[in-house]
């Protein structure tokens, strides 16, 4: 029989050491309990890039939440793949593959992470790709897509089980940030063109750079106590519905409902 043709295209696969870490660390928190739960706790780092350190660091936070968590690191370009498979180690393997996202024995992963995969994709794209990696999740499993900054300060992604988008979150380096809506250059691919007046994520990310600057005096006790201000008057009383809490703030952190950030209908 031909080998069927992987799905999707070759990405940059920009790569640095901890690039993820906001990200991989709100799964372990976030899912942690599910990944406890499942039967086969096994994870999938879809498109790794152009070298393994993003599915090696995922496994060993994985491992924090279940000690037997398993990682398979897939990529698009052969080359990749070959060149991965030195980084091997009980646990975590690396196969040849795209969106169709290939396991022996008929395996569905408890965890999809595609992080700066989407980027380079059309918007029309997304919805089809996201169906597709649903449709491989195990039935309490999480897909997790998502884009950030090169080196990890600044990422926005979108969490998804089986049955659609749940919740957008916006995670940065609070150091490094002047204003919410810095954010805004990393949001992932189906909301990043939609932040323009009349759209959701633009009416939210407005509204956040407003509490952010109410909330200025609090700088003088750190940025972090201006951005747990901030996203506490965001998710007050007919506020926007922020899904976590300070535990997670104090982490750089903000949760929000899929649908209050949905792009409007056309």
């Amino acid at each position: 029989m031909r080998a069927t043709r992987p799905v999707g295209e070759v990405t940059r696969g920009t790569t640095n050491p901890n690039r993820l870490r906001r990200m991989d660390r709100w799964i372990a928190a976030q899912h942690g309990a599910s990944l406890r739960r499942s039967e086969d706790p096994l994870a999938v780092d879809l498109g790794y890039g152009a070298a393994p350190w993003t599915a090696l660091e995922l496994l060993v936070r994985l491992r924090t939440a279940r000690p037997d968590a398993e990682v398979v690191g897939i990529e698009i370009d052969p080359a990749r793949v070959a060149a991965a498979r030195p980084y091997a180690r009980e646990g975590l393997s690396f196969a040849h593959g795209g969106f169709e996202v290939p396991l022996p024995g008929g395996r569905r992963p408890a965890l999809i992470r595609a992080a700066n995969v989407l980027r380079q994709y059309d918007e029309e794209r997304v919805a089809e790709v996201w169906t597709r990696l649903r449709a491989r999740l195990a039935p309490d499993g999480l897909l997790v897509e998502g884009t950030c900054d090169e080196i990890g300060r600044r990422h926005v992604w979108v969490a998804l089980g089986p049955e659609g988008p749940r919740t957008v979150t916006f995670a940065t380096r609070l150091g490094s940030l002047q204003r919410p809506s810095d954010l805004a250059e990393r949001l992932p691919k189906a909301l990043i063109h939609r932040n323009v007046p009349g759209e959701p994520v633009h009416a939210f990310l407005t509204d956040f750079d407003r509490a952010w600057a109410a909330a200025a005096p609090f700088a003088s006790l750190g940025a972090r106590q201006r951005w747990i201000r901030t996203v506490r008057s965001l998710a007050g009383p007919g506020g926007w519905p922020v899904t976590d809490t300070p535990a997670r703030w104090r982490q750089g952190e903000v949760t929000v409902r899929w649908e209050a950030l949905a792009p409007a209908r056309r």
